[in-house]
């Protein structure tokens, strides 16, 4: 009994080791981006839900986007309050002119490193208004702006495309913002012999005096 004991916990423990020598082989064959991308997903903390920028903010960006024909990138300074992300205004990324093209842009330092503080994360442009994008289209592949968040410690990451802004938090999934604040409208001014007051209203057709529905 006692030998047969032996066995079994040999043979269980020689599958635990089979076992985890899989896992680990398995985790070496998986993309690094994809492992990049995960880990990101994974870090402690509460997810943006919201990216509220300031009418600064808007300004900068607009004047940016129309004034180069390469990329630019720069430091989104502001704070996070529960699931929103606050940028109160954009200060520019340290780039080497080199560093900046149509395609792609490099930073030659962090943003804190340039000496701005309070950064929550970072923007840079797409000045042809195209593959703005965290993951290709229909696909779970991520971009290289994807897999340059994963490396970030910043609680957001954006991209400047035309009249709105695409950004990612750190629970991967891709938001916009319109540009453009939308202003809503205020309702049209009650005619003069047309007013409804509160609880007055039928809720019929009858003794109604042919106002608009």
């Amino acid at each position: 009994m006692r030998v047969g004991g032996r066995l079994w916990l040999v043979m269980r423990a020689s599958r635990a080791a089979v076992a985890a020598a899989g896992l680990l082989a398995l985790l070496a064959l998986q993309p690094e981006p994809a492992r990049l991308v995960e880990a990101a997903s994974a870090r402690a903390g509460p997810h943006a839900r919201a990216l509220v920028l300031s009418s600064q903010a808007r300004r900068y960006l607009a004047l940016q986007y129309r004034s180069y024909p390469t990329e630019f990138m720069g430091c989104m300074i502001g704070e996070i309050s529960g699931n929103a992300v606050l940028v109160r205004r954009i200060a520019p990324a340290d780039v080497e002119p080199a560093q900046s093209t149509a395609t792609h842009v490099v930073p030659k330092q962090t943003c804190e490193d340039a000496g701005w503080m309070g950064t929550v994360g970072m923007i840079h442009s797409h000045p042809t208004g195209e593959r703005c994008w965290y993951y290709f289209p229909g696909t779970q592949v991520a971009s290289s702006d994807a897999q340059s968040f994963a490396r970030q410690p910043y609680a957001v990451d954006a991209i400047m495309c035309g009249d709105r802004v695409v950004w990612i938090s750190r629970d991967m999934v891709q938001q916009q913002v319109p540009l453009v604040e939308q202003r809503q409208t205020a309702p049209p001014r009650s005619r003069r012999g047309n007013r409804v007051h509160a609880g007055s209203a039928a809720t019929s057709g009858d003794g109604g005096d042919g106002g608009d529905d």
